[in-house]
């Protein structure tokens, strides 16, 4: 049986060595366009898939390997004496070796310029038609797809004169897994194109980004996936200068760090433990983000990830150093800043490119059989119907505290209370099944310094329990989003003692 391999890739890397290596083994090389050129170029004899197909490509190269002389060769049974009877009655000939990789589509709708028309066009239809030919055949066909493959195939045909099954079974796999992921970015680029919001099936891709350990017990197998063409400024796109390897937890943890000090456009520090914020800081400078989010709560930040939305400097790496912490999150750190912290040996460093790519991402939370989606909580302070039903309105301080206790709220876990002053969080109740339960941690970890202090709470009050206790702790001002049908309980409670109350009419669940 003559031997014969099927070459036609847009990612060339490597192409012509595999190419050569495989003609010099006897096989007769099949090519198409660009491919069969730079094989040419490289002295590599190539027949063109006109020649084998007898008929020319056409619409712009739109139909070229559609045709069963191409296809009969890829899913023929080779140990099937009718496929066999056929393929001669046809003058098809078998090919054992397949290497497509497919249209740049991911690339093409990466350009910020890019144009329908030029998305289209960049859908691969041959490609993917051969790949998944060769693959659902790969018990006599060897289908490569990967350019980190070529090696592998090499070796096994100059050792035994073909590809083992389990390698072929492998490499089949990673076929489909590629056309699925292929297939699913055009099928999301196309349901945006369309407005569908809720489409009747949901196809999602993403790539291995690392092994992990274990997740988020020892007993449990992990790994760490990233979303194609997803936000940059994102933990999965993350540079790591520094420290031992992540773990489930310390990504977990490094994601909800970040969403919260992308909250702010001042310098701002945000230290968290257990997905949960145990102090955040604003400032003139990142040094005294730091000071007031480590004062915020000393004891809870050991052990904790920090994340910063400035560079940070030599003054507060000095400061970082006195303190163990798993990770720290910057935009940049500078020369002298690196030189203190990389002499922590485990401390992990990552940098992340702090600006909006302005792509909309959707919110994915799996659960046994099946997957919730929902839009990110981006709902900010600004786009909120804010009003005061209190007789008494917050002042300049105390609005300027009630936002940025609205901003941390909204990232604590529920039921959620914020106590804050203009720059900084003074104690934080977290993931409560009862509101004043919530209230009570953080007035207690607030101590005194609750004395003129706001209140941030992600939903309504059903009682005026809360308000009771935050004006024996010294509470001037709370924000809340209001709605409750007992609003007015606590409005009159909080006009009793004082206390400027203010609705935003959105809540801030978070589970």
């Amino acid at each position: 049986m003559k031997k014969r391999a099927l070459i036609s890739v847009s990612d060339k890397k490597d192409v012509t060595a595999f190419a050569k290596q495989l003609s010099e083994l006897g096989f007769e090389i099949i090519s198409t366009g660009g491919t069969k050129k730079s094989l040419e170029e490289s002295g590599i004899p190539v027949i063109g898939v006109s020649d084998v197909t007898g008929f020319p490509e056409i619409l712009e190269g739109r139909v070229k390997t559609l045709n069963p002389m191409i296809h009969g060769g890829l899913l023929a049974k080779f140990d099937e004496p009718s496929h066999q009877a056929q393929l001669e009655e046809h003058h098809i000939e078998p090919i054992q070796i397949v290497c497509v990789n497919l249209y740049p589509f991911q690339q093409t709708i990466a350009k910020r310029d890019v144009t329908v028309e030029d998305a289209i066009e960049n859908i691969d239809i041959g490609g993917p038609a051969m790949l998944r030919a060769s693959a659902k055949n790969h018990e006599h066909v060897t289908v490569v797809v990967d350019p980190a493959d070529y090696k592998t195939v090499l070796s096994q045909v100059k050792d035994m004169g073909e590809v083992d099954k389990e390698t072929r079974r492998k490499l089949a796999a990673k076929v489909f897994r590629h056309t699925a992921a292929y297939d699913a970015m055009i099928a999301d680029y196309m349901t945006k194109l369309a407005n569908e919001e809720a489409p009747e099936k949901l196809t999602v891709t993403y790539e291995l980004k690392q092994s992990l350990r274990y997740g988020e017990n020892p007993h449990q197998k992990a790994a760490f996936y990233r979303k194609p063409l997803g936000s940059e400024c994102s933990i999965a796109n993350a540079e790591q200068l520094h420290g031992k390897e992540l773990s489930y937890n310390n990504i977990n943890d490094a994601d909800a760090a970040l969403q919260m000090v992308k909250e702010f456009t001042e310098p701002a520090a945000v230290a968290v433990k257990h997905m949960n914020p145990c102090g955040v800081g604003s400032g003139s400078t990142i040094y005294d983000a730091f000071s007031k989010a480590f004062a915020a709560d000393p004891v809870s930040i050991f052990g904790g990830i920090i994340a910063f939305n400035r560079e940070v400097d030599e003054e507060t790496a000095c400061k970082l150093h006195e303190i163990f912490l798993e990770i720290i999150i910057a935009p940049a750190f500078t020369k002298e800043a690196l030189a203190i912290l990389t002499g922590k040996k485990n401390l992990r460093l990552l940098t992340i490119p702090f600006h909006t790519s302005g792509k909309e991402e959707i919110r994915l939370t799996s659960m046994e059989g099946g997957l919730l989606v929902q839009d990110y909580d981006t709902f900010t302070f600004d786009h909120a119907n804010v009003s005061v039903p209190t007789k008494r309105e917050p002042s300049e301080e105390e609005w300027k505290a009630l936002q940025l206790g609205w901003k941390i709220v909204k990232h604590v876990k529920s039921n959620a209370i914020v106590v804050n002053n203009e720059h900084m969080t003074l104690g934080i109740g977290a993931g409560q099944m009862n509101r004043v339960g919530a209230a009570n941690i953080a007035l207690e970890q607030a101590g005194k310094k609750a004395a003129g202090a706001v209140m941030a709470s992600d939903a309504f009050f059903p009682m005026n329990d809360t308000v009771e206790a935050a004006a024996k702790a010294g509470i001037t001002a709370i924000i809340q989003p209001g709605g409750s049908v007992r609003d007015e309980d606590s409005i009159q409670k909080a006009d009793e003692y004082g206390i400027a109350m203010v609705f935003t009419g959105i809540r801030h669940f978070k589970h």
